[in-house]
């Protein structure tokens, strides 16, 4: 179906519009109505090439157009891929491990921190313990289905979780074997643009679209338990809510 669509466009080109904007629009509308399904690949630059009759730049200039819109990405070394978007529940208190498995994915992690540190003035007020005690730090980067979706920086009291070693792909399954899930919170989202840094462990541009996130939760009597500051992909997530009167 793809093959005949991408066919049929290289006979049909608009004088008024750049040709890479033309093959852009085409393959967002295969997108929009089916025709490559979220997370698959894309055809190779060659092969579309071939199929639409343009330059390997013309080509290579659309697929970019798409990056940048967040319709497409890049994994390293693999391809071109149709972008997933998720949209996540804002009033649910739920980890990054339980979303991934609900929607069948694998969540998976690379640790950048993990050890003992004090605290910062505003993460000891938010935790409400004394600048001088310590705290569990917690940085990492998240992913499903093998893809980057998320940083995230979380901060937790030592107490809580004597043993960090034990901290795997889920920070709420550590705490709730010690008698300390999280219950309820409160949890602040931003738009913002990413950092170098971020762009970096992301797999995304620099000063692309990311949603920064502050949560801070409590566990079923009033301990607040974790202060998490997170950076989400714009162009894969969306957080919904329920309204009613």
């Amino acid at each position: 179906m793809i093959n005949r669509m991408l066919k049929d466009f290289s006979t049909a080109k608009d004088a008024n519009t750049p040709l890479y904007l033309q093959l852009a629009s085409n393959i967002r509308g295969h997108i929009l109505e089916g025709g490559i399904v979220p997370g698959n690949a894309l055809p190779s630059e060659r092969i579309l090439c071939e199929l639409t009759g343009m330059s390997r730049v013309t080509v290579r200039k659309s697929i970019e157009t798409l990056i940048e819109e967040g319709v497409l990405f890049r994994k390293q070394g693999s391809g071109t891929y149709v972008a997933r978007h998720i949209e996540a529940p804002a009033t649910a208190l739920r980890s990054f491990s339980d979303d991934a498995r609900t929607r069948g994915e694998s969540p998976t992690t690379i640790w950048v921190v993990k050890g003992l540190a004090f605290p910062t003035n505003e993460e000891a007020a938010a935790l409400g313990v004394p600048a001088t005690k310590q705290v569990v730090k917690l940085g990492r980067i998240r992913l499903s289905g093998g893809v980057p979706l998320a940083i995230e920086h979380a901060v937790v009291p030592a107490h809580l979780l004597p043993d960090i070693e034990n901290v795997g792909e889920s920070l709420y399954e550590a705490l709730e074997k010690r008698g300390h899930r999280p219950v309820k919170g409160t949890q602040k989202v931003r738009a913002s643009v990413a950092t170098p840094t971020e762009a970096g462990f992301l797999g995304i541009r620099e000063n692309s679209e990311v949603l920064r996130i502050e949560r801070l939760t409590e566990s079923i009597d009033g301990t607040k338990v974790e202060f998490t500051r997170s950076v989400y992909r714009g162009d894969t997530f969306e957080f919904v809510s329920d309204l009613k009167i």
